[in-house]
């Protein structure tokens, strides 16, 4: 049985300023072409398709439109919600999609929601979907005390499952799974705190394949099945790193070992790794340089980066259909006025004022709507309660995820 596994689509994703719905576009279009001609019995969907819980117009249509062409090449669609996105939005209208081999799961429960599909050899293979969750949110499905880690949560979650042996046991998660406390390598994009929520690869011992979603890099944890697919597209300049990006293919043969393939999809815009040098040595590498419609980043090493400069390199990559997506100077002696007066303005402004200026430029100038604002007020006062020096706990972050499920419970978007 061939499967394509996708993760962390992030679609209506802002890169820089940047919305990305147009390169994200283009990528659906290759890789609906090839279910179309590699005809895979299932594609699986492990979690971030949203690059947030509240998605804009854009994104939801490009999501519609890309399970509507898969299912109907009959392929069946199986998908879970990752940590960006609303598990109840993204579930809506589940029951009936289920009808035409669409199986999504938001809500994390005691009995995970699970799927057969039979082999041209009549081999049963069962896909298991394990959205995103907490200890809390497990703790709750199950009814059980004493699961405060997230490894012992999974580990307990799992064992309730009635996981035939006898079929090929294929689940989808999406979690920071690491191997021996060691974690998989991270992208630049991704938000989570280093060290939060790691869950061991051998909790997933009783399953065939494992299609993991939340690292930004295609990679294996532990053993080749318990995989990574990483992002469709580059999504920060960090990521450019492993940049062949694109999908996991997967033949499964029973209970013998799968085997696997990564497969790339070359983007719309291929984002560069970034350039780096003088004045002089910039200009030399991009007169010289041969690349067209890239995303680009420029790092100048010997004077400012003033608004003429900027201008200059914007119009020459522009004349190239690149785009200048970052550009700043490292050069001693030059932006210590700049770093002086940036600490005098944030000192100035209200915690409130500086949320919302990161916001706008995390989403592409886009305003928070009420509840956001009451939520960052709402950390903003949290912040505020803190002694000069006194580190963020776990504590205050509960308090703060617990505030967002509050205002999402009452209707709101966050």
């Amino acid at each position: 049985m061939k499967i394509f596994h996708v993760a962390d689509l992030h679609f209506g994703k802002v890169v820089y300023g940047r919305s990305m719905i147009d390169d994200q576009k283009y990528w659906v279009d290759r890789f609906v072409e090839n279910c179309a001609s590699q005809k895979p019995k299932a594609v699986l969907f492990a979690g971030d398709i949203y690059d947030r819980a509240a998605p804009n117009e854009e994104a939801v249509k490009l999501l519609d439109d890309m399970i509507t062409r898969i299912a109907e090449l009959g392929i069946e669609i199986f998908m879970i919600a990752g940590n960006h996105d609303s598990g109840q939005r993204l579930s809506f209208g589940s029951t009936i999609l289920q009808k035409h081999g669409v199986h999504i799961s938001g809500i994390v429960k005691k009995e995970l929601d699970h799927f057969d599909l039979t082999d041209d050899d009549g081999t049963v293979v069962t896909f298991w979907l394990l959205p995103y969750a907490d200890p809390e949110d497990i703790t709750s499905a199950l009814k059980e005390e004493g699961l405060n880690s997230y490894e012992k949560a999974i580990q307990r979650l799992l064992e309730v499952q009635t996981v035939d042996p006898a079929h090929c046991n294929v689940i989808l998660s999406h979690q920071n799974v690491t191997r021996d406390g060691v974690e998989a390598e991270r992208g630049g994009s991704e938000t989570m705190v280093g060290g939060v929520g790691k869950v061991d690869y051998s909790v997933y011992d009783r399953f065939d394949y494992v299609a993991l979603g939340h690292i930004h890099s295609p990679y294996y944890v532990g053993r080749e099945e318990v995989r990574y697919a990483g992002t469709p597209l580059c999504y920060h300049f960090d990521e450019t790193k492993r940049k062949d990006k694109g999908y996991v293919e997967v033949i499964l043969r029973g209970k013998e070992k799968p085997e696997i393939h990564d497969v790339t999809i070359q983007p719309l815009h291929r984002m560069r790794e970034p350039f780096v040098g003088t004045k002089e040595e910039l200009d030399n590498l991009l007169l010289q340089d041969t690349g067209r419609g890239e995303y680009v980043k420029i790092v100048i090493t010997d004077v400012p980066d003033t608004p003429e400069i900027c201008s200059y390199y914007r119009a020459l990559l522009g004349d190239r259909g690149s785009v200048l997506m970052e550009i700043y100077s490292t050069a001693s002696g030059f932006g210590t006025q700049t770093v002086s007066s940036f600490a005098t303005e944030v000192k100035e402004k209200s915690l409130e004022a500086l949320f919302t200026e990161l916001y706008q430029e995390k989403t592409g100038g886009q305003s928070p709507d009420k509840a956001e604002q009451g939520l960052l007020k709402y950390v903003a006062d949290l912040a505020r309660q803190k002694k000069e020096g006194e580190k963020v706990t776990s504590e205050d972050i509960r308090k703060v995820l617990d505030r967002a499920k509050e205002v999402e419970a009452g209707g709101e978007s966050v």
